[in-house]
């Protein structure tokens, strides 16, 4: 492939917005205002085609289907006829193209992103079995339906956005901060404080130490650990200065820093 082929092919990676090629390509495809944020646009067409937009104009997926990629991917996703070089003839029409979604995306996000962590904790669902949250969790992540089923009791895990999952870290009782992993997603809510995320199974003594990196590590270590009666896992993030996980009958604690 030329220098000048080359040139064009990172021209369309930098400057072809996803969303452009959704609205304009081909018919059909209509934002979800209500469920879009600034970080994922939700276009659909028709009651069971479903994909989301995400990093910023330069990724997609199909939420209702394994599919993903760069703007490349999306054109052959959208017309499977087309061979690469048709591809490209496709967009160059795209090259600068602004999406037309409104202004009340951004204005809407907005105002939920200013609202306090809890709050936006408590307009979630909680858990359930057979939700999209539930099975990102236990296809893609291998977690048990015991362990999500013992979280949603403990209002451990909640259901976020495009089958996302939401793990609250608590500060004496009350969620302070929110961490998010989801199928095309991973971040956190703007505006928390990072304590710690905990899981617990039963109130027993405690009998071994587990420091992990994120609350899906720690639940997975549950699930390695459940046949063992694990008793309570947490995840801690380097702004946590101690944390103190419960397993059989010995008790540790750790301490460490940023």
């Amino acid at each position: 492939m030329s220098a000048t082929a080359d040139a064009e092919l990172e021209l369309f990676r930098q400057t072809v917005n996803c969303a452009a090629v959704l609205e304009q390509m081909m018919g059909g495809w209509k934002l979800d205002v209500r469920q879009s944020t600034k970080r994922a646009l939700k276009y659909r067409r028709g009651p069971a085609e479903i994909i989301i937009v995400n990093h910023e104009g330069h990724g997609w997926w199909d939420a209702t289907g394994s599919a993903k990629g760069d703007v490349f991917n999306l054109v052959q996703h959208l017309d499977p006829s087309l061979n690469f070089g048709q591809v490209r003839q496709v967009l160059r029409r795209f090259v600068g193209v602004t999406p037309s979604y409104p202004e009340a995306v951004r204005a809407g996000t907005g105002r939920e992103a200013a609202r306090p962590v809890a709050e936006r904790w408590a307009r979630r669902p909680r858990l359930r079995r057979g939700s999209d949250a539930w099975t990102y969790l236990t296809g893609q992540r291998a977690l048990t339906g015991r362990v999500l089923e013992a979280a949603a009791v403990q209002d451990a895990v909640r259901e976020g956005p495009y089958g996302s999952a939401w793990f609250a870290h608590r500060l004496n009782g009350r969620v302070s901060h929110v961490e998010i992993r989801g199928p095309a997603y991973k971040g956190s809510l703007t505006g928390g404080h990072k304590t710690l995320f905990r899981f617990r199974r039963a109130s027993r003594a405690m009998r071994r130490l587990a420091i992990a990196e994120a609350p899906i590590d720690a639940l997975s270590l549950a699930v390695l650990e459940d046949t063992r009666r694990t008793r309570r896992c947490a995840s801690a993030l380097p702004a946590v200065t101690s944390a103190t996980t419960r397993f059989d009958r010995r008790t540790f604690t750790a301490s460490f820093s940023s």
